[in-house]
């Protein structure tokens, strides 16, 4: 048999031509078969993404937005970069509240360090935050963990009016922006010379910063000596720290009977003061008046001729008085109303009906 016949048909069945076509879509076929069939190329590897602890001051901030801010809360200003707030703390400065914020950065490894949006955090870089309720701005204040938020005791000594003396109690909360940054945990009021002012002893459970064994409460490093406030719907005080690490006063309570001397008090004050007065304050009785003995006070007079003479005061008297007070007890003596008492030491007792400063004998 001829391989090609008159007509030009491959072995008198196909035409040459079209044996041709067949053969080339064939080809073409397999081609893109291969194509399609082969496997896809490895994707380019990702950078590696670190995270970085930081912490974000936002300044003073208005209450309203206090109110949005949250922990677990997240921004990404890139697709590589983000930052979560892990913590939010709130602190008093002036009549405003400042807003500090831990956060965690993530971004590609750069170095020693990352890279979040575009660029290193750096300390006083200021860095945005977009949620969907919120948008604010604050300053990188350190890098790595930071300070961290702590709860610190102490006590604070004020002197108030004797209303707000006897409206404190314990459980009260001075809050910010829904947050309770400072719990009264236990108070101690004394009377003062002025009839309607008293000196308050207050136990504060704050909420700090700590950062390398310094603790601040707001801008206020927290250390005996040093004035913070707590406010609440009710009262405002501004005492200053007399104790740090506790929330009670020094020493243990007791009642001690002291002798207390009065010199050359005038008739009409002398008689006001007798058996049976006590000092109440918050319903704690502190001082309690058992007896009074009364002598003539003494003048001193000079005489022409130079002599000295002691005589007895025509109306005036001393009084010498025994008290129950309630006092504590340290290490190092006894105090009464926060104040180191001992032979010597001058004493006020608001007794209700009067008022009396006087000396102390014995203890």
């Amino acid at each position: 048999m001829q391989l090609l016949d008159d007509e030009g048909n491959l072995f008198g069945v196909v035409n040459v031509v079209d044996a041709l076509v067949v053969l080339f879509v064939l080809t073409v076929v397999a081609a893109g078969a291969a194509f399609v069939l082969q496997p896809d190329p490895e994707p380019a590897p990702e950078p590696d993404r670190v995270t970085m602890d930081a912490t974000l001051d936002l300044g003073t901030q208005p209450s309203y937005l206090i109110e949005e801010l949250e922990a677990g809360d997240t921004y990404s200003p890139s697709d590589d970069t983000e930052l979560e707030i892990t913590d939010v703390h709130l602190a008093p400065q002036g009549d405003s509240t400042r807003v500090i914020l831990g956060v965690t950065l993530s971004g590609p490894a750069a170095e020693d360090t990352i890279t979040y949006a575009g660029a290193p955090p750096r300390v006083g870089r200021s860095l945005d935050i977009q949620t969907s309720t919120y948008q604010v701005s604050g300053t990188l204040r350190y890098l790595g963990s930071g300070p961290q938020t702590t709860t610190t005791e102490v006590v604070i000594e004020d002197t108030v009016s004797t209303d707000t003396a006897t409206t404190i109690e314990p459980g009260d909360t001075y809050t910010l922006g829904g947050t309770e940054i400072a719990t009264v945990e236990s108070v101690h009021a004394y009377g003062t010379e002025t009839t309607d002012r008293k000196r308050v002893l207050v136990g504060l459970s704050l909420a700090t910063l700590q950062d390398d064994g310094d603790v601040r409460f707001g801008g206020t490093t927290v250390t005996e000596g040093t004035t913070i406030p707590v406010r609440t719907s009710e009262y405002s005080l501004a005492g200053s720290i007399q104790r740090v690490g506790i929330t009670d006063p020094q020493g243990e309570m007791a009642t001690r009977t002291m002798t207390l001397q009065l010199e050359d008090v005038p008739p009409a004050k002398a008689d006001s003061i007798h058996t049976g007065l006590t000092e109440t304050v918050r319903g704690t009785t502190i001082a309690d008046i058992t007896n009074v003995d009364r002598e003539a006070a003494t003048v001193i007079l000079t005489s022409r001729d130079g002599n000295i003479y002691e005589r007895e005061h025509p109306v005036n008297q001393d009084l010498t008085l025994t008290a129950d007070l309630t006092v504590r007890e340290t290490e190092t003596g006894v105090t009464f109303k926060g104040r180191t008492i001992q032979q010597g030491s001058t004493v006020t007792l608001d007794l209700g009906t009067t008022t009396v400063r006087a000396t102390v004998v014995s203890t």
